[in-house]
């Protein structure tokens, strides 16, 4: 028989996690899931091993909308090694190059003016972004060349935080689908020394900051309810998305599936869904024939997030 310490909980919410370096997204994830004993969870934005912050891990019925964490901008501290490429971009990559570096400030504050707006980016060979279902990484492991298409990104703040002879510490704002290691190289090669990432912190994504995540060694130390206060409501994520409320009768439809009609003044597009208890049911769309149709409900009615 399973002790009580043992057993899952069927519990929901957004963790922010300070992510500690050595640990894969999902090591941390696993980790965060066994501490709650939590029956299902997941993470919304990858962070490399190496690098540390900010994690958001959702719990429960919070898995649900795990996606919308993934659409909003992050930023990040960078540490830049100037002189060296290597092959993955990063601290843990083989080494392919050394160069003199002969770089002045005016040079960093040029070149990194030239990569604020948007730019356009070379997804690294070794990134789990996929060609054909498989990941690029294992394609490159393999020794197999993979056609790399650019995409455009936005860097929306780029500053120098210190500046070393040989080595750049950088405060990046962008877009979802950024790639800082290729920043990293982009910025290096524009240097005319090369450049790889040794240290990146995340330190905002979405509309969440480090300062309010809990790490590994304080979520271990406190009591269970103390734990459980540290998680934020399951709609956390989807503050930018309108807000609809029901009452009973009609909430009771959408949860069997009915299409019903839209109020004329809710605008086209995915709402979130409340009830008289000013309760989260889910998400929900209005379409342009002014039906509103259920997309993804959580098993129960749950608190509102206060944010």
């Amino acid at each position: 028989m399973k002790s009580a310490a043992s057993e899952k909980r069927h519990i929901s919410g957004l963790l922010l996690l300070d992510k500690p370096a050595g640990y894969s997204s999902n090591h941390a994830l696993q980790k965060v899931k066994r501490i709650f004993r939590a029956d299902k969870a997941g993470h919304s934005g990858t962070l490399d091993p190496f690098a540390t912050g900010l994690l958001l891990i959702c719990l429960g019925e919070a898995t649900k909308f795990a996606s919308f964490g993934l659409d909003g901008d992050k930023r990040y501290l960078a540490t830049l090694k100037l002189g060296i490429s290597t092959a993955t971009g990063d601290i843990e990559g083989e080494i392919l190059a050394r160069r003199d570096v002969s770089v002045s400030q005016s040079d960093i504050d040029r070149v990194l003016a030239q990569f604020t707006g948007i730019i356009s980016q070379i997804p690294p060979i070794y990134s789990a972004l996929k060609v054909a279902g498989k990941a690029m990484y294992k394609y490159a492991r393999e020794g197999i060349a993979v056609d790399r298409k650019a995409r455009e990104v936005q860097i929306k703040r780029l500053e120098c935080v210190r500046f070393e002879p040989d080595e750049l510490l950088i405060d990046v704002g962008c877009s979802k689908g950024t790639y800082i290691r290729t920043l990293a190289e982009d910025i290096g090669a524009a240097l005319g020394c090369g450049a790889h990432l040794t240290a990146l912190r995340r330190t905002r994504s979405s509309a969440f900051s480090i300062e309010q995540a809990v790490n590994l060694e304080q979520l271990e130390m406190m009591p269970e309810t103390q734990r459980d206060r540290c998680l934020l409501p399951a709609d956390s994520l989807l503050m930018e998305i309108p807000s609809v409320v029901l009452e009973s009768r009609m909430v009771a439809r959408l949860q069997q599936g009915q299409v019903q009609e839209a109020h004329p003044d809710w605008l086209a597009g995915m709402v979130r869904v409340y009830d008289s208890a000013d309760r989260l049911v889910g998400l929900a769309e209005v379409n342009a024939a002014r039906q509103l149709i259920a997309k993804r409900l959580i098993a129960e009615p749950a608190a509102k997030s206060v944010t």
